[in-house]
């Protein structure tokens, strides 16, 4: 299988319009649109794709996250954030034009997330991360775009990847999570596909 996007190559920066911050004072907010994405090559008996976006390296303590006057070391444990879970996508399905799931900021997050006729849509990670903020806090579905921590040593990398399964359904509930996810796939992987962004948020004093 192979997977491509028209708005990064692989390995490559993400465009500030696809994240969800962007440098600003030190942090603004980003345009927050679903990237395009496009897959072929799926082999003989596939049946649905299921898609996710994950950051492998956010910082699994948050002592030094988005402070001033501090850095988050580059040897501190890295952890995920999930970005983006869709399942049960139809098989005939394979592209996502750029802003056809996600355009724009929700407060709160979606609640009935874009997605092909048919699809189901998790939890995003953003749920955890504003949790007791009054203005921003609930559950976040669908896509949410990247926003490292501005003062981070390391570049995030983003692993988008699509996953070819020979069921043509997953029992899983609007704002599952990956965990839940992973348990539903075991078993039902034919073939996936990958494709990774970077993305750093750099204060204007470092650039």
């Amino acid at each position: 299988m192979q997977l491509r996007s028209d708005n990064f190559a692989d390995g490559q920066p993400i465009p500030a319009a696809n994240a969800f911050g962007k440098p600003g004072a030190p942090v603004a907010l980003s345009d927050n649109r679903s990237p395009h994405l496009a897959w072929r090559d799926a082999p003989e008996g596939t049946r649905s794709f299921v898609l996710t976006c994950i950051d492998v390296d956010v910082p699994s303590r948050g002592d030094d996250v988005n402070k001033e006057g501090r850095v988050v070391p580059a040897d501190l444990p890295r952890v995920e954030f999930v970005h983006w879970l869709m399942a049960n996508i139809p098989a005939e399905c394979g592209e996502f034009d750029e802003g056809a799931c996600c355009d724009g900021i929700t407060p709160r997050g979606k609640r009935d997330p874009l997605g092909p006729p048919g699809s189901v849509q998790g939890l995003n990670d953003y749920t955890g991360w504003f949790a007791g903020d009054a203005g921003m806090g609930g559950d976040y579905l669908g896509y949410d775009g990247p926003c490292p921590p501005w003062n981070d040593s390391l570049v995030h990398h983003y692993h988008f990847r699509i996953h070819a399964l020979d069921a043509a359904k997953l029992e899983l509930s609007r704002g599952f999570t990956l965990a839940e996810l992973r348990t539903a796939m075991r078993g039902h992987v034919l073939a996936e596909a990958e494709l990774v962004g970077t993305y750093a948020i750099r204060p204007a004093s470092a650039t």
